[in-house]
């Protein structure tokens, strides 16, 4: 349901169960189709993924940590490859940039479904 509260996507699509090893389909607004591939599923705690570009990967990791405050959200993006400096540019940048948006949409969006 990640387009209910990101407007910046399109559509994202998976076929199959949320399981490390299996991929989806992001359709950013305006933006190309990308694949992510689940490199590891620990339901409940983190989920990273990984998309490949020319000449260089790009990583997110997600971890959800309980806190004497709350819950907390982490999102860390890392990209390796020889060509990493340009897809950071590219594209990193401005998926770090739109995270903090985002977690204040998912969070709204949590907080009406538990109204």
């Amino acid at each position: 349901h990640w387009p209910t509260w990101d407007k910046e996507l399109e559509y994202c699509k998976i076929e199959g169960d949320f399981t490390k090893g299996n991929s989806f389909i992001l359709k950013p607004v305006g933006g190309p189709k990308i694949k992510i591939t689940l490199s590891e599923v620990v339901t409940n705690e983190r989920f990273t993924d990984y998309c490949k570009f020319f000449g260089a990967t790009m990583h997110d990791d997600h971890r959800l940590e309980e806190t004497s405050d709350g819950l907390r959200i982490i999102s860390t993006i890392t990209v390796t490859g020889p060509l990493s400096f340009i897809w950071a540019k590219l594209v990193a940048k401005n998926v770090a940039k739109s995270v903090p948006n985002q977690m204040d949409a998912l969070v709204d969006a949590a907080r009406v479904k538990n109204d």
